[in-house]
């Protein structure tokens, strides 16, 4: 028994020096941390329209430095697997950005939301970008949104908004939804904490900033128009 205990002992401490050995190893060569170990090197299929808009070296090959550049910004807008792979999700964020950023201050420039209704509340599903203005003219915007995911889009047409709750409490999804503004069946615009790019999307409402939805609370009122047009990229 005290033979078996020794020969134990004996294991135990060999198991413990190798490791002490193999961990500073693995750390010297990069790939010790969590971070390092979740990365992955593939090169993806959008790895150089992924560099470019990270103003990484465009070669098209997956580096370690690409790897982490491109999970930084899947971490800061929820996008999963958040592994640093140039997937398609992470590229149609990018270019979705791309487009928002396009638009300038112009965002109704070819004319698709009414210009003959007053006072509107545009918003376009495929830049996911949204604006007021009143004729052609600009009032408040272009601001990102999130609108609904695939299998609860947000309904296209002209809408009317028809009930406003600034404190509402979703019983559906048990949420706060501060500055809502109803203008279809369950479907408003109302704040959340969430990153405006962050996919697949919302249950069907118009996801927007703080800022953004107290904005629009102050601007709009019940019997206002929305218009809700194009196809969210993804639907």
């Amino acid at each position: 028994m005290r033979e078996s205990i020794r020969r134990t002992g004996r294991r135990a401490a060999v198991t413990a020096g190798l490791t002490a050995l193999v961990v500073p190893l693995t750390v010297a060569l990069g790939t010790g941390t969590a971070e390092a170990a979740s990365c992955n090197v593939t090169t993806g299929p959008y790895q150089k329209q992924v560099e470019k808009f990270l103003a990484r070296p465009v070669d098209g090959r997956q580096s370690s430095a690409d790897c982490k550049a491109i999970q930084a910004f899947q971490k800061k807008h929820g996008i999963t697997p958040t592994a640093g792979y140039a997937g398609e999700i992470t590229w149609r964020t990018m270019n979705t950005m791309l487009q928002q950023k396009a638009a300038g201050k112009n965002p109704n420039k070819d004319r698709k939301c009414p210009t003959d209704k007053g006072r509107i509340a545009c918003v376009d599903l495929t830049r996911q970008l949204s604006w007021i203005q009143d004729g052609a003219t600009l009032k408040y915007g272009p601001v990102p949104v999130r609108t609904g995911k695939d299998g609860t889009e947000t309904r296209t047409g002209l809408k009317k908004i028809y009930w406003r709750n600034i404190n509402h409490w979703s019983t559906l999804y048990n949420v706060a939804m501060p500055y809502s503004q109803f203008f279809d069946g369950g479907q408003a615009f109302h704040s959340t904490t969430k990153s405006m790019w962050n996919p697949p999307g919302s249950g069907g409402c118009v996801n927007m900033t703080s800022a953004d939805a107290k904005a629009y609370w102050n601007l709009l009122r019940n019997g206002d128009d929305v218009y809700v047009y194009g196809r969210k990229p993804g639907t």
